[in-house]
């Protein structure tokens, strides 16, 4: 490292953002045939683990805002892969559930991690211990005031 503290190259936030950018940009086109951005497809990943789900533990588990999340879902709403409803039993409570569609497309996209891997030519225990490092580093950030 080089001795400028402020040398961008020095910099873990700038690490971050590029990395980030680049490997979402290699979901793009495993996405796209799915009519899913790399957003909503993070919300039909939480939905696959557990169905049907709250605004609010969406909100709490994707670590987005609901205001930025109600978009993402009106969306998918329209491509028919969710449905939005008042939960039957608090109606102030949102609740999202996957449709058939939406279930149905999860066949499809268990097939975009093992493409990703194979895009990054990275060994699967490199991108194993990326994971680890980056949930030290959001578990660490959310410790911070």
């Amino acid at each position: 490292m080089s001795e400028d503290l402020l040398a961008l190259e020095n910099q873990v936030c700038f690490g971050l953002a590029v990395a980030a950018r680049s490997v979402i940009a290699l979901y793009r086109p495993e996405l796209e045939p799915l009519s899913l951005t790399h957003p909503q497809y993070l919300v039909m990943l939480a939905l696959w683990e557990r169905d049907p789900r709250s605004l609010k533990d969406l909100s709490e588990t994707l670590q987005l805002e609901p205001a930025t999340l109600s978009p993402l879902l009106k969306r998918l709403e329209v491509t028919g892969y969710i449905e939005r409803k008042r939960s039957t039993t608090d109606e102030r409570s949102l609740e999202v559930t996957l449709t058939d569609a939406g279930r149905a497309v999860r066949a499809e996209a268990e097939l975009i991690p093992h493409r990703i891997v194979e895009r990054l030519g990275m060994p699967v225990a490199d991108l194993e211990t990326l994971r680890t490092s980056l949930h030290t580093i959001i578990a660490a950030a959310a410790r911070t005031p």
